[in-house]
């Protein structure tokens, strides 16, 4: 790690007053731990999710703290960079149980990360609440201490698929001609995606016409879409975080190519609306969450008024990985209240026994720590804005179909 690294890493530390997590309960603190992207490949969304837990816990202390047996805390968290190397996350997370003190961690950004650093947190026994590691695998290790509010990435398109399957019968066609294309990452997470899209594909009988996976490094996209014009697929799905959103969105605005349906991941987080205005309009973004939901909880209001009070703080929209960030936080709050102590098992047990309305949706986990309360939503990029088009029953705008071709476009 270089000495300027370093620097950063102890100066957030320091901002947040690492020093005293020994002394929480003495302090009448309670401190929380992360090791977040703040330098690296997931930096954009690393700061999304460090934003989400300041809110909150800026929120919470203004609301008076955390009544733990009736007696009042303030909340902290205590930050290291763990510049985008699940390595040193896991490096970074055992400092701050056995160096710092901290009992309770909140998870970083991305499956890969969060991968790492869970058997660090079971290794010691210490509680995760985690808000950004979609990776279903991380639900199927036996782990008894981390718990993710998010839903898990394979249902991140499947919204996505059922659009598709909807239009295709009522265009009175047989779901078996209905072609999907996938082109992903090779990444924990996209790999989930991908596998999610292939058992929801099956469901309908769409057959999965390309299944390309692409390097973190990758600049370029003209293979797969080069399969993408001689097989015509009717569903375009990609795959890869934000750089993979604006590969993705690129490449297919600058290569001029035709698909009906295009779903990815990271829209919004990647802003690919507003990076490519126009060009990015008709495409299908999956997302964990939408500021019009009718969600509530008892520190910020509606979702709305949290999405305000976000923009207000940080000076642009509430990406989802914002939001889910915030309710980790307040997953915590709620356990410490109902177990009346900060004895870390007990905790831990009050976590497990969620059952908790938030800004970001219900959040309740079943016994591997996956919440099983709360769904997908899916966007359409529309005169350059996010619209909610799925699921149909919860959707603010109408899902627009099929995607005029560039031709058309270009006039």
């Amino acid at each position: 790690m270089t000495v300027w690294k370093w620097g950063v890493a102890l100066l957030a530390l320091a901002a947040t007053g690492g020093a005293s997590a020994m002394a929480a309960e003495s302090d009448d603190t309670i401190v929380l731990g992360a090791a977040v992207s703040l330098t690296g490949n997931y930096s954009t969304n690393g700061k999304n999710t460090k934003d989400g837990y300041e809110l909150a816990v800026k929120r919470v202390n203004e609301m008076g703290g955390v009544n733990v047996g009736g007696k009042a805390y303030k909340l902290k968290v205590v930050y290291y960079d763990d510049e985008s190397t699940p390595a040193r996350g896991a490096q970074l997370v055992e400092r701050l149980i056995n160096q710092d003190g901290v009992k309770y961690i909140l998870g970083p950004y991305s499956s890969g990360l969060t991968k790492a650093i869970a058997p660090v947190t079971e290794k010691y026994k210490i509680p995760m609440v985690e808000a950004n590691g979609a990776d279903r695998d991380l639900f199927t290790q036996g782990y008894r201490y981390t718990f993710g509010v998010l839903s898990t990435a394979e249902q991140y398109l499947t919204e996505a698929v059922n659009l598709a399957a909807e239009v295709g019968k009522a265009q009175g066609r047989d779901l078996k001609t209905f072609k999907v294309a996938i082109v992903v990452e090779n990444d924990p997470f996209s790999a989930d995606v991908r596998n999610g899209v292939v058992d929801d594909a099956k469901r309908f009988g769409m057959p999965i016409v390309i299944d390309d996976k692409f390097p973190r490094d990758i600049n370029d996209m003209t293979p797969s879409l080069t399969k993408v014009r001689a097989l015509k697929p009717d569903l375009l799905v990609v795959s890869g975080h934000d750089k993979g959103a604006l590969l993705g969105a690129r490449s297919v605005y600058e290569g001029r190519v035709d698909v009906p349906m295009m779903a990815m991941t990271h829209c919004d987080s990647a802003q690919v609306a507003e990076k490519f205005g126009k060009n990015a309009d008709y495409i299908l973004c999956g997302s964990q969450w939408d500021r019009s939901l009718k969600y509530s909880d008892k520190w910020f209001g509606t979702a709305e008024e949290y999405a305000v009070r976000f923009q207000k703080e940080f000076n642009y929209a509430p990406p989802y990985q914002g939001a889910e960030s915030t309710a980790g936080v307040l997953v915590y709050v709620d356990a410490f209240t109902r177990a009346g102590t900060l004895d870390v098992e007990k905790v831990r047990d009050a976590i497990a026994t969620t059952d908790l309305a938030t800004i970001y949706g219900q959040v309740k986990f079943d016994e591997t720590g996956k919440n099983v309360a709360k769904p997908m939503v899916l966007y359409q990029i529309q005169n350059g804005e996010y619209k909610l088009v799925a699921p149909t029953k919860v959707a603010s705008a109408k899902f627009l179909y099929p995607t005029p071709a560039w031709t058309e476009r270009m006039k």
